[in-house]
């Protein structure tokens, strides 16, 4: 038997790998939010941290490997690949399938643990809307899903959004360029699992009476193509309008997306010109809180807590000091005090982005009600009393451990 991958975790060594995945004793095993699925999938916990274990064959295990890896390079969110242990055999040397093993996104839940209570409709578009990006940063990176659904997907919490990962890139396939046709496969996949996933949902009360699975299904195409048009379309704009051109870029800015290059076409004696993204990136938001905090969050987290940041620069005498300065001194005074205010035993909660976010709101209403401004740290402890106590910890749902069934990828 040999692990394959990453040297971090040695401890992976001391599962036991000579036991069919589906008999490992319960004292390896955590119990996590899971769905249905065509492998054994099983969750361990070692030194703090969760990672999944799925039985799958060489060829494939070694497949999905290298393009987890590769979707990691290009900077696709998906679930960080660890290793592959192969050559596993049984006490009476019966040969045992080989084993991937990844890390398992802390905050991350699957579709079927947000449903696990009737979801309002609006809460379900915007699962969507996420599922969307995911899909259209894939498509621009080069690759093609091949099993697009819900249940293929992890989601985050992001400032009252979502943020979509990828778990199962078993069928993926990476191009130099997507293709069209690879493109409408794709999305026409998506389309028919998230309405029989909805359908099922809806066969089990999970669903609400208002939300058409069929409709809702469809939304996932029309917010694809808008995305995709936003980001790839050519728009003619006449020579000197400026302004249309800064229109687009801040369009795409506001989807999280860079502009690296504009490719501008002009035919002689016209007074047109043909303006097209030719190179686009994700994590506008993100990257540039990253450059002035230090802090690695989700993208609407990252736009929120930068609109914050602008506020507070804005509104106090540190208005005319370098943003490096203001956004040292902004982690000091503001986000770094909303941290503490919250106890240790209720920090796997949400992740710490998330809490700023909603803290913030909760400040808003606190100080709607109140006719005057309420302090951030004031409004974190009545946050903690009021919301956070009776929220379920995101960090690893723990479910209680009965016996195990094959589970979701």
């Amino acid at each position: 038997m040999y692990l394959r991958g990453e040297p971090t975790h040695p401890d992976i060594y001391d599962l036991p790998w000579d036991t069919p995945l589906e008999q490992w004793p319960a004292q390896w095993l955590i119990g996590l939010p899971r769905g249905i699925s065509r492998h054994v999938v099983r969750f361990v916990g070692l030194d703090g941290v969760v990672f999944a274990v799925k039985e799958i064959g060489q060829w494939s295990a070694e497949r999905e490997y290298r393009l987890l890896r590769a979707l990691e390079r290009d900077g696709v969110p998906c679930v960080h690949p660890v290793g592959i242990v192969d050559g596993r055999q049984a006490p009476d040397g019966t040969r045992l399938e080989t084993a991937l093993v990844t890390q398992h996104l802390e905050f991350s839940l699957p579709y079927r643990a947000l449903f696990s209570q009737t979801v309002r409709p609006e809460t379900a578009v915007r699962l969507l809307d996420a599922l969307s990006v995911l899909l259209v940063r894939l498509h621009l990176a080069g690759f093609w899903w091949g099993d697009c659904s819900l249940s293929n997907t992890l989601f985050r919490r992001d400032a009252g959004s979502f943020s979509a990962y990828l778990v199962d890139a078993e069928t993926a396939e990476h191009h130099p360029a997507i293709s069209e046709g690879l493109r409408t496969h794709d999305l026409t996949m998506a389309r028919t699992s998230i309405i029989g996933e909805l359908m099922d949902l809806q066969a089990g009360e999970l669903l609400d009476e208002a939300m058409d699975p069929i409709e809702t299904g469809d939304t996932i195409v029309a917010t694809y193509h808008d995305l995709w048009s936003a980001l790839t379309g050519r728009e003619v704009v006449r020579a000197g309008e400026r302004f249309r051109v800064d229109a687009r870029i801040r369009r795409l800015n506001a989807l999280g997306f860079d502009v690296a290059e504009l490719e501008v076409l002009a035919e002689q004696g016209q007074d047109q010109v043909q303006i097209q993204p030719k190179v686009v990136d994700a994590g506008h938001h993100s990257r540039r809180l990253l450059r002035l905090t230090g802090l690695d969050v989700e993208e609407n987290q990252a736009r929120r807590l930068l609109n914050d940041l602008d506020s507070y620069r804005a509104s106090g005498p540190q208005a005319k000091e370098s943003e490096q300065i203001v956004a040292h001194q902004w982690l000091g005074d503001v986000f770094h005090p909303v941290e503490r205010a919250i106890p240790k035993d209720l920090r796997g909660k949400l992740e710490a982005a998330e809490v700023f976010h909603e803290v913030l709101e909760h400040r808003w209403f606190l100080s709607e009600g109140a006719g005057h401004d309420i302090g951030i740290v004031a409004a974190a402890h009545s946050y903690v009393d009021t919301v956070l106590r009776h929220k379920p910890d995101e960090r690893s749902v723990i479910a209680p451990l009965t016996a195990p069934e094959p589970m979701d990828d």
